[in-house]
């Protein structure tokens, strides 16, 4: 999976203007590698942004060869140059229209015929390329012998085999991007010819292996194909793109009789005689009931399976490692659904939520910051400013007091959000490098295409439990907008951020009785807030209009997480979350102070009163409902502060819970949907959650009193 946690810090101008030198294109499909291949080259992730004239990220370092300093950009995953969901379409983007110096194609060593089919397309592109056979330990670990020469020379680009976890072959890749820069192709194809002429030894690898349906390229070039109707009808389209462009001429002509709609972007205008001939080639084929695009992949899978057949020798079916032991149980309903189960319970409910926002919070917000920091702050300031009136009160009450940037701002930020975003950005790296996700996504594939989603739609959820913001941004990685709304939709009202989620598990814990070592009232906002989530988008589903399309993703091998790996990817999410999240706290700090000052605040908190007051709820809450809108984090965190002043019972924290946990997105939730979907969208959302959350806080509340409370 594309890392997605990572954001630009607010040095990002400086930091992307100091990358220069020669490009490096990262390109692959998910799960081959590619971010633990960025990872060997560059030592870390160094900045992450939007792709120029798009809103969809990019991951950008640099690693210096010798005097020169490469610029490496990892693109979002992707199985071909013909683009399914936005995410992709950037990776055809940097591809197509971009100005890469060179092409690294990342593949995996297991999966081969899968990965081939993209290796030949990029061959089209003119571009320099090296294709990386990367995981080959793991191949090794399956009994899969490779003949990586032989691969070389049938592609014609080179080719270099890596286990990038283990940083085996890096060093190697190294030497060949510096000479590929320096010095061009590698391997040079002759027109007409099936093998390429690098030197006597490579010349005798096919007569030693054999090379069914052999590679053949035409005069400039560009794939033959080796089949006379495509080559017929690539050849003609060729005799009219060829003197309009030069070296993307090939992937044109290939692009223009698989009807792709970006093709004629490619070409300058006054080009309509050949977009005519295209569409005219496309219509003689489906009248013999064939799609050009679905025969050009075909023939593009039909070599490389000849390929892989003749050149890979063993099979994945001989060895039952423990990874397939372990494949086959998380992906069983049987024994995934309790794996599942138990995986949130330990890491969720205890590692994020008790330890976190219970013994890693309660030390840091009260034997930190309300003993110590908070307490000097105010005395020092008390002492520069002396009075309970005037500008000298509104200053204190600006840094200190009970909503300044110090205890409100600092104190939440540091003391109560970033420790527990900081545990599920360890616990989220540890299942995302361990391969789980592709299978838990795989598990929930029937459970949610209830809901109008499939399988992908895990990723989006799942990232919303550390930020729903940048989950929001990640629905881009969803094929259809109907898909991309409903789960917009659902990430807004039913699933809570980390640091909101934290919170609520330390306020809930130890009320009501506890029930296998859970506080019940812990399960009935579990409950409660999952039926929201199955109901609302079974709901949505049925409103949205549109089909889901068909799953598929691939699935890497459950293997056991790198330590290094880990943390580097938690320090990266944790440095991104803290230079989001202070600004906001302090900034928020700032807006309530003018509020104050100005007696907004105390309007709106009136005007927000008599709603809460029908929960069954004090005024005072309605702060808490106020801060919600700021951050969801903000509102939770002011939620423990009066649940732990005494003034809620039992069931009046289950109800302030519930309802929180559904109300209204925090403003940057808001803004992104509005950027993401559009103002009218984003209306309907935010006017669906704030009825459903006081909706369902009405009925909690009327429950509640039927049963006489919380036990």
């Amino acid at each position: 999976m594309q890392p997605a946690a990572e954001q630009p810090t607010n040095s990002q101008s400086e930091r992307e203007a100091a990358l220069d030198g020669p490009e490096v294109l990262l390109v692959g499909p998910p799960n081959v590698g590619k971010s633990a291949l960025f990872n060997a080259l560059t030592g870390s992730y160094v900045v992450v942004s939007n792709y120029p004239g798009t809103t969809i990220e990019v991951t950008r370092g640099r690693f210096e060869l010798g005097d020169e300093t490469y610029r490496l950009t990892d693109t979002p995953g992707t199985y071909g140059l013909l683009p399914v969901g936005e995410d992709e379409r950037v990776t055809r983007l940097a591809l197509m229209q971009g100005s890469p110096d060179l092409v690294v194609h990342v593949v995996d060593a297991k999966s081969l015929e899968r990965m081939l089919p993209f290796s030949l397309q990029l061959s089209q592109l003119g571009l320099p390329l090296i294709v990386v056979v990367n995981m080959i330990d793991e191949a090794e670990d399956l009994a899969l012998e490779l003949d990586i020469d032989a691969l070389r020379l049938w592609l014609g680009v080179p080719v270099v085999a890596t286990a990038a976890t283990k940083g085996r072959g890096v060093e190697e890749l190294k030497r060949v991007i510096k000479d590929v820069h320096e010095r061009g192709r590698l391997v040079e194809r002759e027109p007409g010819h099936a093998l390429s002429r690098v030197g006597s030894k490579d010349e005798g690898i096919c007569e030693r292996s054999g090379c069914p349906e052999p590679m053949r390229y035409f005069g400039d070039g560009s794939l033959a194909l080796n089949d006379p109707k495509l080559g017929q009808a690539f050849e003609e389209l060729m005799q009219l793109v060829r003197p309009l462009l030069s070296e993307r001429a090939p992937l044109a002509a290939t692009l223009l009789l698989q009807g792709d709609e970006d093709a004629p972007k490619m070409l300058p205008g006054g080009s309509e005689s050949v977009l005519e001939r295209a569409s005219g080639l496309r219509e003689s084929f489906a009248e013999e009931g064939e799609d050009p695009d679905v025969a050009v992949m075909r023939r593009y899978h039909d070599l490389a399976r000849a390929w892989v057949s003749s050149h890979v020798k063993g099979t994945k079916e001989t060895a039952d490692s423990l990874s397939d032991k372990v494949h086959r149980l998380v992906v069983n309903p049987w024994t995934g659904i309790p794996v599942l189960l138990g995986v949130l319970y330990l890491g969720l409910y205890g590692f994020v939520g008790v330890f976190g926002a219970g013994t890693v919070v309660d030390f840091l917000e009260e034997d930190v910051f309300q003993r110590f920091v908070n307490p000097w702050v105010d005395g020092r300031l008390d002492a520069l400013l002396p009075g309970d009136v005037g500008w000298r009160f509104w200053t204190r009450e600006l840094i200190g007091g009970d909503y300044g940037l110090v205890p409100l701002g600092l104190t939440y930020a540091i003391g109560i959000v970033l420790p527990i975003v900081a545990l599920f950005f360890l616990f989220f790296s540890v299942l995302e490098d361990s391969g789980y996700f592709p299978r838990l996504a795989l598990l929930v594939d029937r459970v949610f295409k209830r809901i109008g989603l499939n399988g992908r739609a895990v990723i989006p959820i799942v990232l919303g439990f550390a930020c729903d913001t940048m989950a929001t941004l990640v629905t881009r990685v969803q094929e259809s907008r109907r898909e991309r709304i409903i789960t917009t939709f659902l990430l807004a009202l039913a699933v809570p951020c980390s640091a909101q989620y934290g919170v609520i598990v330390a306020v809930l814990v130890g009320r009501g009785a506890g029930m296998g070592g859970i506080s019940l009232a812990f399960l009935a906002w579990a409950l409660i807030v999952a039926v929201v989530f199955l109901v609302a988008g079974a709901v949505a589903s049925r409103l949205v209009p549109g089909e889901s399309p068909s799953f598929y993703m691939e699935l890497p091998p459950m293997r056991m997480p790198r330590f290094s790996h880990v943390m580097i990817k938690t320090f990266a999410r944790m440095k991104w979350y803290f230079f989001e999240i202070l600004p906001i706290f302090l900034f928020a700090s700032l807006l309530i102070w003018v509020g104050r000052l100005t007696g907004i605040f105390d309007l709106l908190v009136g005007a927000i009163a008599p709603i809460v007051g029908l929960l069954g709820l004090p005024d005072a809450t309605s702060e808490v409902f106020l801060y919600g809108f700021f951050r969801r984090d903000f509102g939770a965190a002011g939620l423990f502060d009066l649940t732990g002043s005494g003034i809620l019972d039992a069931g009046q924290v289950l109800i302030a819970a519930v309802t929180l946990t559904l109300f209204m997105p925090c403003v940057a939730q808001v803004l992104i949907m509005y950027r993401e979907r559009g103002l009218r969208v984003t209306a309907i959302v935010i006017v669906m959650v704030i009825s459903t959350a006081f909706s369902v806080g009405l009925m909690v509340r009327g429950v509640l009193s039927l049963i006489g409370g919380l036990p």
